[in-house]
């Protein structure tokens, strides 16, 4: 009996944060997708904190929602609490961030997902990645899945997440899973490393959750939302909700010698975990080690849903045995009588170490196979969803023809997040800072729109009201600045008056009443383009400098080994990587501007191949 047999355009390997939008973004483009999945009721599922955006993470969401993405949409239709982080700094720090009803937003996910046209969302168990050809010619063609299917396509995605031979650990016990009451795939990793792929592993953890009704809130902290709530997705109009607080308590001494007292029963100190964890957000044995100076650390008490009593413990990420998690517990003001619901503990697992990748995410050596999310040594939802985007649009581009979307790290965080993975590869699990961003202020959360919605317009991912909605804002910004620039206050022009610091736009209405009538959202691009008007001028020229660097292509058949005066380590470093640009080789970790002029002088002379550098060392042997 023949095996059944599928054909798509796409398809989609893991339904989390990267496959969920990559289906979803592919599917706008108009291929025809399959979303595979192990399970389908985890689809979009909060595997750890149940919130949405943070620092420079809120930037992300705004960028995936501004190019169409899911995000952003439900985490607006689903939210509980909305707080905009670092409003005491400049906006280029502004970051959104929102706690999620979880059950609510995993739902919202998977019927957005239903709603989908071109989009076959499936439960199905990958096996194997199908291939043919050999050498640079090879390509993918397929999956197959448990029970005997395949599936054919020209462009797969792998979004597995932490489930590659993955390991959860709490204290001496080690259990086979990627998550929670889950198993672990162990095909796909065995498929990679029979294609050449290199494989490593890192490390992360997630803390135990309580039952609301056993803490004792009065010995906490509140931390309500903001009112108003400013939502994530550019399409949110009128945006009212009842908000959850959450809540805020404090680790102590006490607690911290407990912790020192088992160090040699936690995974990470026995040596049982020997992978790299996430060193900007460390377990609380790490911090205990590593902070051993501090007396205390915060602890924030968050809701996950609205029909729920499960509080999810931020900061205080653990694998310690569970007898250990029981009795630090007892020790922090409001948790004395907590009930853990869910024990922390740690997940080890297979990534693909991401200089293996083009910025397309396309890996180098299978063409059609792109890696997208925690596979490419990534931690978070928002990371996730970016990459995913991406590889989504990519995967579908590639199938018309087109040139990949590749956003600079000038236009997007999104470039900035995959401009580091595939440049400098990873050595701990990535996440996004504002501090990786040297064009920041021109890369404002609230500004995403203005920046990417036209590119997602080119690509056809949005639907004609998004378009229309941006084509008004945008109209209405140019006459509010034209306004700006023509007025004065006395004998001082408005426009020189509103970069001052000092000076706000509700100083500006109290002289221009007409002013009050223009939206919030078109008053705050209007002010903040005006005040740091020269700020981005001057980022302006830096931007046209780099470009130049990214307009001097690097053919794919560049041989670096060929530059014999290039250094020793410059020669390693530029051919692991291999740099589509000289811009992008001057990122290379280590690599100097005496290296770049190197490359730039033979690129003018002609491309040294593998091919010649072999015959000019016939020749001269």
């Amino acid at each position: 009996m023949q095996p059944t047999l599928y054909e798509f355009d796409v398809i989609v390997v893991g339904a989390g944060h990267a496959g969920t939008e990559a289906a979803s973004a592919a599917a706008r483009m108009g291929a025809e997708v399959a979303l595979l999945t192990t399970n389908l009721d985890t689809v979009g599922q909060m595997s750890c904190n149940p919130a949405i955006g943070g620092v420079a993470k809120g930037h992300l969401v705004r960028e995936i929602d501004a190019l169409g993405g899911l995000m952003g949409v439900a985490i607006d239709r689903t939210g509980i609490q909305f707080r905009m982080l670092n409003c005491r700094k400049g906006p280029a720090m502004h970051s959104p961030r929102a706690q999620a009803d979880k059950k609510a937003y995993q739902a919202e996910i998977k019927f957005l997902l239903e709603q989908q046209e071109r989009l076959a969302l499936r439960q199905e168990v990958v096996e194997e990645i199908l291939t043919e050809g050999s050498g640079p010619d090879r390509r993918v063609t397929g999956v197959a899945v448990k029970g005997g299917a395949t599936y054919r396509a020209p462009s797969v995605i792998l979004t597995t997440g932490t489930f590659l031979q993955a390991i959860m650990h709490t204290g001496e016990s080690k259990i086979k899973g990627g998550r929670a009451g889950e198993g672990t795939t162990r095909g796909i990793s065995h498929c990679l490393t029979q294609l050449g792929f290199e494989l490593e592993r890192f490390k992360t953890g997630t803390p135990p959750r309580l039952n609301a009704r056993t803490i004792d809130f009065s010995k906490t902290e509140e931390q309500p939302g903001d009112d108003p709530p400013a939502p994530f997705s550019f399409l949110s109009d009128d945006f009212k909700l009842d908000q959850i607080p959450c809540y805020i308590t404090y680790t102590n001494e006490a607690v911290h010698q407990l912790i020192r007292d088992n160090l040699h029963r936690a995974p990470m100190y026995s040596g049982a975990i020997q992978s790299n964890g996430p060193r900007y957000c460390p377990s609380i044995e790490d911090k205990v080690v590593r902070f051993s100076e501090k007396n205390q650390h915060q602890l924030f008490l968050e809701p996950e849903g609205r029909r729920t009593l499960e509080i999810y413990v931020n900061g205080i990420s653990t694998s310690l045995p569970r007898d250990v998690q029981d009795s630090f517990f007892k020790l922090i003001p409001g948790l004395e009588n907590a009930e853990i619901m869910r024990y922390g503990y740690a997940v080890e697992y297979d990534y693909c170490p991401p200089h293996q990748l083009r910025s397309s995410l396309e890996t180098k050596t299978i063409q059609g196979l792109f890696l997208a999310g925690q596979i490419n040594g990534t931690t978070g939802y928002e990371e996730a969803g970016a990459q995913g985007l991406i590889a989504g649009v990519n995967a579908a581009l590639s199938l018309q023809h087109k040139p990949p979307m590749i956003l600079r790290r000038d236009e997007a965080y999104i470039g900035v997040l995959i401009d580091d993975l595939v440049t400098n590869s990873v050595d701990e699990p990535y996440r996004m800072f504002t501090s990786r961003a040297e064009y920041r202020l021109q890369l404002r959360q609230d500004n995403a729109d203005r920046r990417l919605t036209p590119k997602a317009q080119e690509m056809g991912l949005i639907p004609v009201e998004r378009w229309e909605r941006l084509q008004s804002k945008l109209t209405a910004i140019e006459k509010a600045t034209e306004f700006v620039r023509k007025n004065r206050v006395e004998m001082d022009p408005l426009e020189k008056l509103l970069r001052r610091p000092d000076f706000t736009w509700a100083q500006a209405c109290s002289h221009f009443p007409e002013l009050e009538t223009i939206s919030h959202e078109v008053s705050q691009q209007v002010e903040y383009d005006t005040k740091y008007s020269g700020y981005i001028s001057r980022q302006a020229t830096q931007i046209e400098r780099q470009k130049r660097l990214a307009d001097k292509k690097i053919p794919a058949t560049f041989d670096f080994t060929a530059i014999q005066q290039l250094r020793t380590e410059a020669r390693e470093k530029l051919s692991r990587v291999q740099p589509d640009t000289l811009d992008q080789a001057s990122r290379v970790s280590g690599i100097t501007p005496a290296d770049i002029a190197l490359v730039m002088a033979h690129l003018q002379r002609g491309t040294p191949t593998p091919d010649a550098n072999s015959q000019k060392t016939k020749a001269t042997g």
